[in-house]
């Protein structure tokens, strides 16, 4: 039933205008008497309009523009122009089935079924690409496709995007969703330098420029929160908005009472090296610096810490002490790239993940999250209970609610 199709442009312009109702996914219905696989995708797109596409599964893989939608109440509407088709449906109460009309010369039933991940007959094509951003440094970028807003995941530590590739599949049928594997880790380049927070934001920023992305969602998990905050701090009018997944911690945003033990090293280093260098000079003012506000703060710090090691199982320690010597050397060049954050004007959503037991609960969670909340007021902060660390993954639903309600308001 349908034949001669052309496709037309993509991206042509679509009306209707979005309601109350919830339509955007994966539809899909078998047509007459020969059980014709038909799938239609819908999103939401910028503004009030829906983008759909319809795809003929057992004809060709060739997408074919849908060119109108309209949405009124529970009746759903869209024409098809390249093969002089439409279609009219009403969505059931629970919203999961379309009973509808598709109209192609004569008038035939058709049933759309929102798809599920385990029903689903589309596949979402995934494609690598290697984009290079310094000179000799190109990262994998993966392009999970889909349709809306950008989307842009940012892996964890020591992980690449590939790592995102089951959440990538849930959050498709909504937005247009890539995933950046950083320098130094899965099938990016491995370069000896350029491991700081800024200069990985940096790397984030060219990508973000050689895909042509207008303002997308930055998404980042654990050590990618840095990033995240490079990103944001430094470049707000590049993007729409944040989301940390327990990725908001001090490398993140830094909270002076709290302290980092990794900045603040960082940062007595840099006075004492200049300190040393000025030796002869007038260095009364870096002294004081020194002396009233970094050297209490590392004191304190180095305290914390000394208390969570005596607290740390001896076995516990030898088994890091037996793994240091194997860790990659970038793990070791973004953990001495830390800088700190301290204003993020952009919209955020922040998610900590709270274990069932508190004993694996890093220490400082509450505080932290507090200290985020208090500092960040346009961050919208969430703790999930029953988490993991990997909280896209143990809590994906969870994740996927709290995603879908902060991208919405977004401008």
């Amino acid at each position: 039933m349908i034949d001669d199709f052309q496709p037309g442009p993509s991206g042509t312009p679509l009306g209707g205008i979005k309601e109350g109702l919830d339509i955007a996914g994966d539809w899909q219905g078998a047509l007459g008497e020969r059980k014709l696989r038909l799938g239609v995708r819908l999103s939401a797109s910028d503004g009030d309009a829906w983008r759909a596409t319809l795809y003929s599964i057992d004809q060709s893989t060739q997408p074919i523009p849908i060119n109108a939608v309209s949405l009124e109440g529970r009746s759903l509407k869209f024409a098809v122009n390249a093969i002089r088709g439409a279609y009219e449906g009403t969505i059931s109460p629970d919203g999961n089935a379309i009973a509808g009309t598709w109209i192609q010369g004569k008038s035939l039933p058709l049933e759309l079924q929102r798809a599920t991940s385990e029903s689903a007959w589309l596949a979402t094509p995934t494609q690598v690409h290697f984009i290079e951003v310094d000179l000799g440094v190109k990262l994998e970028v993966v392009d999970w496709g889909g349709m809306g807003r950008p989307v842009v995941l940012l892996a964890g530590l020591g992980a690449d995007a590939h790592s995102y590739a089951k959440f990538a599949a849930r959050l498709t049928p909504s937005y247009h969703v890539y995933g950046i594997t950083r320098r130094g880790f899965g099938a990016s380049s491995v370069p000896l330098t350029g491991y700081s927070a800024d200069r990985l934001g940096d790397d984030v920023l060219a990508v973000l420029a050689a895909l042509d992305l207008n303002r997308p969602v930055l998404v980042g998990h654990s050590i990618a929160g840095q990033e995240l905050s490079s990103v944001g701090s430094r470049h707000s009018d590049k993007v729409a908005g944040l989301v940390y997944l327990d990725a908001a911690w001090s490398f993140a945003y830094y909270d002076s009472s709290l302290g980092d033990l990794a900045i603040e090293l960082i940062e007595v280093k840099r006075k004492m090296e200049e300190l040393q260098s000025k030796f002869l000079q007038d260095t009364r003012p870096l002294i004081q610096e020194l002396l009233e506000t970094d050297l209490p703060r590392l004191e304190r710090v180095l305290r914390e810490w000394q208390k969570e090691l005596d607290a740390t199982p001896a076995a516990l320690l030898t088994a890091l002490a037996q793994a240091a010597p194997h860790i990659p050397p970038a793990v070791s060049a973004i953990h001495a790239g830390r800088q700190r954050y301290t204003h993020i004007p952009l919209p955020i959503l922040a998610i900590y993940a709270l274990p069932l037991d508190p004993g694996d609960r890093p220490i400082g969670t509450e505080a932290q999250a507090k200290a985020f909340e208090a500092g960040v007021p346009s961050a919208r902060v969430v703790r999930l209970p029953h988490a993991r660390h990997e909280v896209f993954s143990s809590n994906e639903e969870d994740v996927l609610r709290e995603m879908n309600a902060f991208i919405a308001k977004l401008p």
